[in-house]
């Protein structure tokens, strides 16, 4: 029997929006720590300079020795707890909620259009396979990468706006003036697709993490189908919901299924927030943001010519902890939700 699109799109976008709101100051903190290396080098930069004449006027061992203690902060690596003491220290809370709006509104889209794209062409593909069985892997990956690609000429722009939102300097801007200087001063429309490279392969994050969560979600499924069968031939009165997993199990579920598919990717995920801070940095200078145009694999192997996988997998701490709780937090939310709408409509 086809899924109702109505309350997987319903559940999706409000189990999204939740999800974003309640953990944005760790999608703040993964943003900037995802695009600090490129303001590390500008900052680096700065201070060497600095530092190279505070030594030519003053060449002493105590300047040399000041000299490398100024430097090991900069090299250093920050923790997120460290990171997040620092920008509290400098700005205070609100950094921590700039664009939190923006955020929750993409993610409600972004669930919405996925969770729509995909659960339509599963029921197409069910009902032309003519098949009742349960779908397989590959082609679980499959519908999951064309659903990602059917969100994004719209959720990109988005995403773009709010990591504009989170890691500029914006001032006081609201978050109209910002997107209406996004658009005046930088590439226009097309520079709000900036980094679209990169879904080639992070199309397979969505489509991982679901194909993960379905495939488990149907094996604890059928097990308590099994289970409710055997109780009713023992005679038992108890049973369990064989329709739906429970608020516990299926925010494990999703804890488990986002960590499998942000390892994979994550490479990708950071050169794509680096190349969109990029373009913002470079903007403002004026001519070096036409003449580079990187793209996402020369930045990969940038980052691991510089520090290894270490450099490449920068920041997947936070990027874990933050997307870790916020898929299980939604996935949790939408099979709750997905449920209440979907007899409710059954009911109509």
């Amino acid at each position: 029997m086809g899924e109702s699109i109505a309350s997987e799109v319903i559940a999706a976008s409000l189990g999204g929006a939740f999800s974003a709101s309640a953990l944005y100051p760790l999608e703040v903190l993964k943003t900037k720590m995802q695009a600090e290396s490129k303001q590390q080098q500008q900052q680096q930069q700065q201070t060497s300079t600095s530092s190279e004449n505070n030594d030519s006027e003053e060449p002493t061992t105590s300047d040399a020795s000041n000299g490398t203690e100024k430097q090991n902060p900069v090299k250093k690596s920050m923790t997120m707890i460290d990171y997040a003491r620092n920008l509290y220290a400098q700005n205070g809370i609100v950094p921590f909620y700039a664009g939190i709006e923006t955020s929750a509104f993409q993610s409600a889209v972004e669930k919405a259009l996925y969770y729509f794209a995909y659960t339509a062409m599963k029921n197409f593909y069910t009902f032309f396979a003519g098949s009742k069985k349960h779908m397989g892997t590959t082609v679980n990956l499959i519908l999951g990468c064309l659903a990602e690609w059917a969100h994004l000429p719209i959720t990109l722009p988005l995403d773009c706006w709010t990591t504009q939102i989170q890691t500029g300097d914006n001032g006081d801007k609201k978050p109209l003036a910002i997107l209406v200087s996004m658009l005046s001063e930088g590439d226009g429309i097309r520079g709000m697709y900036k980094g679209i490279q990169a879904y080639y392969v992070l199309c397979l994050k969505p489509a991982i993490q679901n194909t993960v969560f379905e495939q488990i979600r149907h094996v604890l499924l059928v097990r308590k189908r099994l289970l409710n069968r055997s109780s009713k031939q023992q005679g038992s009165s108890s049973s369990m919901n064989e329709d739906t997993l429970t608020a516990t199990e299926a925010f494990l579920l999703g804890m488990v299924a986002r960590t499998i598919a942000t390892v994979v990717v994550f490479p990708y995920l950071r050169a794509k927030v680096m190349l969109q801070s990029q373009k913002r940095a470079t903007t403002g200078s004026g001519k070096t943001d036409n003449d580079e145009q990187p793209n996402i694999p020369a930045m990969i192997l940038k980052m691991y010519s510089n520090g290894g996988l270490g450099e490449c997998f920068q920041g997947i701490g936070p990027e874990l902890t933050r997307g870790v709780f916020s898929a299980a937090l939604m996935l949790m939310c939408k099979e709750k939700i997905s449920y209440i709408v979907h007899k409710a409509l059954q009911g109509v």
